[in-house]
């Protein structure tokens, strides 16, 4: 079959290359018309429990995580000159286009009991701007004495206070987001400056759009130190200008293919799929080298071009192919997650993968048929003598220390799986940033002054119409009580709730004084109902937090970034206190919101690496039947890809290196990618043994001769392109980029040393001789 291939690319090369042409051009136009993702990545499938739940609460209630917030810590916070800037700002923020709400110091209500309409009357606190200290300080006494603002955008006890800004649904998943969060920082910088004071930011929208624009950033950045990285490590191995670009123009077509797929099946740029260039260059360059290197070895032996171009598509192709299809596997898994994230970024990345193979297949061919034969210089890598000699110790040891081969496995196993012992699964919403990162440390200013800011939701459906104030307003009371129990845990916020505007009424209704602000008895608040018809002023307020019948409410908080471990902990606290206020036969409440989300993010993320991996060993033995149908071979022939996945696991155990969405990617990756040499080792020792009939031993050491400079130059390739993503500024991308480096560059040698040694054992286990000649 290969034979043909070959002679088919050869003869109708034109042909090939005008299909190219026209197919790249295609994918170009596609390419173009990408564009980034700016809704929320989504990792848990449709049907998984607490995404269903989480999906039932938006219908409800909308958007959880629209909330902008911008801090400030000043002991002066209502010296006139400041605090009448303060409220220009909150002033100009809200007429900002795509703003729904701005609640802060400006702009806060208080409520007046209005005994002629029977209703309550929302006033402004501040009907203009106080142009006089006196005036400013007669706000500050009326803010203080509203106690529902304290904790919510004011903390008396620290002097800081809060501009909580609210998208509308529409702009914050739409590239209009990156503008207004930009606008807004312009105008709060400015008065950040003018009075030599610090703001902070953070919330949802602002921490999606800082890393957007990050991602954005880094796509652009990986995608120049992967061709430049390459380039030089291409140029250091082949000393040819045209076989470097010839390699990189033939990767970077790949690419344009790899984007024009994402737009054709209508996927957008996400922090997974944003790897997919970089990961492309690298990836698809070791094609090229294994090719070129073919080829160049076949003009040393008979310096006939056309016969070395037919013999390196014959004798490569079939190799390049499996290893591919290893690669490509190792992506292709992440579809079985179920994961809209992990099926885009798996999906593209196992087309474009084989899509680059056949790409180099058809046109390094073709290329190298019109260029001239290669100079002597040229092809000086093939006998250099530092890879001989490192070959021939190779050969050595899997001759003569095989014994002392296994033992340093076994220990490296050992050591491994002690370090793994230590592995934790945690992850944080921010913790893939540096701790300096601004965004961290403004994080850490609002958990320190209001506990935080992470959407924290608790849904309760009564299961009946007004079952919220039914039965003498029973729920609302349960609710009183669950706040209670809330407030023991520091990790929240204060909540916003119908219990919270009832008290802030019920203040109203006792003409303001700040003690009345409580939950009153039933009589009390029967009387309260009396105030609150319709669906204007107060009512429209109450309703905020109930769905159309009032048979379920939200209890809103905020939260601190406290990792997908503690937050585990406290639902597991927080679970059966639920239970104990609202019986589960009467009520269904839901714990849910962002925080939520993203702690079964991670649990699921970690499930799915034991799948994901497990499918890959499987479909990669599959694989490997093609070349032999032995099972002991299939089974020993994986250790080599499995020992550095280990090793790789007990670093990550010791340097305290968490499992979390970027880090868990690592596993399925690498052991696609390792498997590459297993199969390059094993098609050149199938050919020797089978096709050339040479003997276990003489077959191991013509493989290891034939296909270890190749694989030496793929692991310098993947090793420092790889390395190229420790640049990042997250550091769970960062991590990936070390880790998957170090796992290739252990599987290289694994590969060589591990793999010819087990060859041998097996073989002379069947009593073959395994002597070296």
């Amino acid at each position: 079959m290969w034979n043909k291939i070959a002679t088919y690319i050869i003869r109708y090369r034109l042909l090939w290359v005008a299909l190219v042409l026209v197919s790249t051009v295609f994918m170009a136009f596609e390419a173009s018309k990408i564009e980034l993702s700016y809704n929320f990545a989504r990792i848990l499938p449709s049907n998984d429990p607490v995404e269903k739940e989480y999906q039932d609460f938006r219908k409800l209630f909308g958007e959880d995580g629209s909330v902008m917030v911008i801090g400030w810590q000043d002991p002066q916070l209502f010296e006139i000159n400041k605090f009448r800037d303060w409220c220009k700002l909150s002033q100009q923020i809200r007429e900002t286009e795509g703003i729904k709400n701005v609640l802060s110091l400006a702009n806060v209500y208080k409520i007046v009991r209005n005994d002629s309409l029977t209703q309550f009357d929302f006033a402004p606190v501040i009907r203009q701007v106080p142009s006089t200290q006196a005036e400013a300080d007669s706000i500050k006494k009326e803010i203080h004495n509203l106690p529902i603002y304290e904790g919510l955008i004011l903390n008396s006890k620290t002097n800081a206070t809060l501009i909580v800004v609210t998208f509308n649904d529409k702009e914050l998943n739409s590239k209009r987001r990156l503008s207004i969060v930009g606008d807004i920082e312009a105008m709060a910088e400015q008065f950040a400056t003018k009075y030599s004071t610090d703001l902070h930011y953070s919330g949802m929208p602002y921490i999606r759009t800082v890393n957007m624009k990050k991602i954005s950033g880094e796509m652009e950045l990986f995608m120049g130190l992967a061709v430049f990285v390459t380039l030089l490590i291409l140029w250091a191995f082949f000393r040819s200008l045209r076989l470097t670009l010839l390699s990189i123009v033939v990767v970077l077509i790949g690419v344009i293919f790899s984007v024009g797929i994402l737009h054709l099946f209508n996927y957008k740029i996400t922090a997974l799929t944003g790897l997919l260039p970089p990961l492309l260059i690298v990836i698809g360059v070791p094609n090229c080298v294994f090719l070129i290197n073919k080829y160049q070895s076949e003009l040393l032996s008979h310096s006939n071009k056309d016969e070395a171009l037919l013999e390196m598509i014959r004798r490569i192709g079939l190799s390049t192919f499996l290893a591919n299809m290893t690669t490509a596997i190792g992506f292709g898994v992440f579809y079985f997650t179920n994961s809209i994230l992990l099926v885009e970024f798996g999906v593209v990345a196992a087309i474009s993968v084989m899509v680059t193979y056949v790409l180099c297949l058809i046109l390094l061919p073709i290329t190298l048929h019109y260029m001239s034969v290669p100079k002597a210089r040229h092809l000086k890598h093939l006998e250099g003598k530092w890879a001989t000699g490192f070959l021939r110790k190779v050969n050595y040891l899997v001759h003569y220390k095989r014994t002392e081969i296994y033992i340093a496995m076994v220990i490296m196993i050992i050591v491994s799986a002690f370090g793994m012992t230590k592995i934790r699964t945690i992850g944080y919403v921010v913790d893939d940033l540096p701790k300096k990162d601004v965004v961290y440390t403004d994080l850490r200013f609002f958990e320190k002054n209001f506990h935080g800011v992470l959407p924290f939701e608790v849904m309760i459906n009564t299961k009946q119409p007004n079952g919220i104030f039914a039965d003498q307003a029973e729920a609302l009371y349960k609710i009183k009580a669950f706040q209670n129990e809330m407030a023991k845990f520091p990790e929240f916020s204060k909540p916003v709730s119908v219990v919270e505007a009832s008290r802030f009424l019920y203040q109203a209704y006792r003409g303001g004084d700040a003690k009345y602000y409580a939950l009153p008895g039933v009589l009390e608040l029967n009387k309260l109902t009396n105030y609150v018809q319709g669906k204007q002023g107060a009512a429209k307020q109450i309703n905020s937090f109930l769905n159309e019948d009032k048979s379920v409410t939200r209890v809103s908080f905020q939260m601190a970034d406290v990792g997908s471990e503690r937050i585990k902990e406290l639902m597991q606290q927080i679970r059966p206190k639920v239970d104990s206020i609202f019986s589960p036969a009467k009520y269904k409440v839901s714990l849910t919101g962002h925080s939520l989300v993203f702690l079964k993010s991670n649990d699921y993320l970690l499930s799915n690496l034991y799948e994901s991996l497990l499918i890959a060993i499987v479909l990669i033995a599959i694989v490997g039947m093609v070349l032999f149908r032995s099972i002991p071979i299939i089974l020993l022939s994986k250790l080599p890809c499995l020992i550095p996945l280990a090793l790789t696991a007990g670093i990550m155990g010791y340097f305290g290196i968490y499992f979390k969405p970027t880090t868990i990617l690592i596993f399925s990756i690498t052991f696609g990618i390792a498997s590459d040499g297993t199969v390059y080792f094993l098609t050149r020792y199938r050919e020797e043994l089978y096709k050339n009939g040479l003997s276990p031993s003489g077959a191991v050491t013509q493989s290891i001769f034939g296909t270890g400079l190749s694989m030496i130059y793929t692991a310098v390739i993947l090793f420092c392109g790889f390395i190229i993503f420790s640049a990042s500024s997250f550091g769970g991308t960062a991590a990936m980029g070390v880790m998957v480096s170090i796992t290739l560059l252990v599987a290289m040698c694994t590969n060589l040393i591990l793999l010819p040694a087990l060859l041998l054992s097996i073989a002379k286990r069947q009593g073959k001789d395994v002597k070296p000649s």
